[in-house]
């Protein structure tokens, strides 16, 4: 059934690639379930959990969301909704407000912010040339100083021509944008457009672990990170989004269909 909730999750890390290289075994069990969002009411998205970001960034001084990013993030029921217990942001071309594509973005700051825990979504990706639907976190002052001071954790960002492929990955001082540290999960014989999966982290002092379901297919710990760990320093909060183009997967071309939506079954954080 859907939205079956977790007892006990339990995780024993050992030997996978990524992982520290001594002989001890980490066993890490995360069971209080501390922040949560099933989407079980049709409508609005609740503001009491979410923010909406609006716009193409220029209103943030950050044109294109400093990724060269061709949509126009709305608040309106075209874009974003809650329906049949799902979350929905759906890209669309579209001239609106100057841009040619409309999409929406979505997060928790001010509102919810964590440091330390298993954050995780079961989502049902969008596809094609040009779609980047990203499950991410950044730093709680991510207003006060310049990224990528504050950190992010991207705990799945997808290009839409790539549907079996997702990405896991962290950006630092010093370890950023095309050298950012990270490693891909490739679904074999599936995809991530045709059903839902769980992306998750399980963040704790000194490491960041990251998961697909119930595959473990990346620690990053200080030892792998060029500059700073700041992942210790301060709460991060979460985002969803569906950007349409930029440097990560490069723009839509004549084979992308729209309009193309994510969908999100829920969003749970426990600790």
């Amino acid at each position: 059934m859907k939205k079956s909730k977790y007892i006990i999750i339990l995780f024993v890390l050992v030997g996978f690639l990524g992982c520290s290289t001594d002989d001890t075994q980490t066993v890490t069990t995360l069971n209080q379930l501390v922040w949560q969002d099933e989407f079980n009411t049709d409508g609005p998205i609740d503001t009491s959990k979410w923010n909406y970001d609006i716009g193409n960034g220029s209103e943030q001084g950050i044109p294109g969301w400093g990724n060269n990013e061709l949509q126009y993030y709305t608040d309106r029921p075209e874009n974003i909704t809650v329906q049949d217990g799902m979350l929905m942001i759906t890209a669309r071309e579209e001239s609106y407000e100057g841009s040619g594509f409309t999409s929406a973005r979505i997060q928790t700051k001010d509102l919810f912010e964590k440091k330390y825990g298993r954050f995780e979504a079961r989502i049902q990706l969008p596809w094609g040339q040009g779609m980047w639907p990203a499950f991410w976190m950044l730093g709680s002052n991510s207003d006060v100083v310049e990224w990528p001071a504050c950190g992010e954790i991207d705990i799945m960002e997808n290009r839409g021509s790539e549907p079996t492929i997702i990405n896991g990955t962290v950006h630092g001082p010093g370890y950023s944008a095309g050298e950012s540290i990270s490693k891909a999960y490739d679904l074999v014989n599936d995809r991530f457009d045709t059903g839902f999966h769980v992306f998750g982290i399980e963040w704790g002092q000194g490491y960041i672990n990251f998961y697909v379901d119930d595959v473990l297919y990346n620690q990053i710990t200080p030892e792998d990170v060029p500059g700073p760990w700041i992942f210790d320093n301060q709460p991060f909060y979460i985002i969803m989004n569906v950007a349409v183009g930029g440097n990560y997967g490069g723009p839509p071309n004549d084979n992308t269909v729209f309009p193309q939506t994510m969908y999100v079954d829920y969003v749970r954080v426990y600790q």
